[in-house]
């Protein structure tokens, strides 16, 4: 996944004028303005690192004359201790740009560093793990661009990249089999045609997406032996038409490789995004002299 340029732009702009990056008054009035300073941003436990095009980003917003040194790759693991970045510019403007670089890196760092974990757990049982549409307002693409870097693929990006049938969608259209009559008729009447994701509670609800021509199936809250029985039943009834099945909900580190031995083709981990620890990382000052 290539990283969201145009998006970091947006977000870095609207997160320095949260900061009021503009009237720092605390760097102001404590550090001379003809000082010049160099620094590092250190990572202080080891993880994946992620999002370092955001450090330039945000000195480049605050004073084009700040020089940003990347000194890993991006999406490279890192010991406790590395540096990831150094920065040469006035004291006042690495300063100022501190926090809002340090907020974006360690969330970022630390989704991808959780993915990573994720996916390790059961690299060798041939299921994707995925993320979800459960990610902090208005981060979406730096979120699911984290969670990619991890090595986790997307669900969907929006509501617009496929057909999710959640359990409102068919309480509203009256049962799974109307449900799916209505999309196809919304697809027949919009001229497009995209995959149909069924969310299913239960063995009996699953037989009725498979029967009903269900393309992709999201099996929630299911215990290791309905997930079993649901990818048997996927296996007897639509043998030879290729039907993805989801395992979903209360995905737990612990859980997850007893899910993925059920057979299952995905499992989709909303922790990964919404409750992801950030990376500790911290930018240290190493000299701050006379310009």
């Amino acid at each position: 996944m290539d990283f969201p340029v145009t998006a970091l732009r947006q977000l870095v702009t609207r997160a320095l004028e949260e900061d009021h990056s503009d009237d720092d008054i605390t760097t102001r009035w404590s550090v001379p303005a003809r000082l010049h300073g160099e620094a590092e941003i250190v990572a202080k436990q080891p993880g994946v690192v992620c999002g370092l095009p955001v450090v330039p980003e945000v000195f480049r917003q605050i004073d084009t004359e700040v020089l940003v040194e990347q000194l890993v790759p991006e999406g490279s693991l890192v010991r406790q201790g590395q540096a990831v970045i150094r920065l040469s510019g006035g004291t006042r403007s690495l300063l100022t740009g501190e926090r809002t670089a340090l907020n974006f890196l360690q969330r970022m760092c630390g989704i991808a560093t959780l993915a990573r974990t994720y996916v390790d757990t059961v690299a060798d049982l041939g299921v994707q793990v995925l993320d979800t549409r459960k990610t902090a307002p208005g981060l979406r693409a730096v979120d699911k661009y984290a969670a990619a870097s991890g090595g986790v693929s997307s669900h969907r990006l929006d509501l617009s990249a496929m057909v999710l049938l959640k359990e409102n969608h068919i309480a509203a259209a009256g049962g799974i089999t109307p449900a799916i009559n209505a999309v196809r008729a919304g697809m027949a009447a919009e001229g497009r045609e995209t995959l149909i994701d069924v969310e299913v509670e239960n063995l009996a609800q699953a037989v009725e997406a498979l029967r009903m021509g269900a393309s992709w199936i999201m099996l929630d809250d299911m215990t290791i032996p309905e997930l079993r029985q649901a990818v048997r039943a996927r296996d007897d009834i639509a043998a030879g038409r290729r039907v993805v099945l989801e395992a979903s909900g209360g995905i737990t580190l612990e859980r997850l490789r007893p899910v993925a031995e059920t057979g299952v083709d995905r499992i989709s981990v909303g922790t990964l995004t919404h409750s992801a620890p950030a990376l500790d990382l911290s930018m240290l000052l190493t000299t701050a002299t006379d310009a």
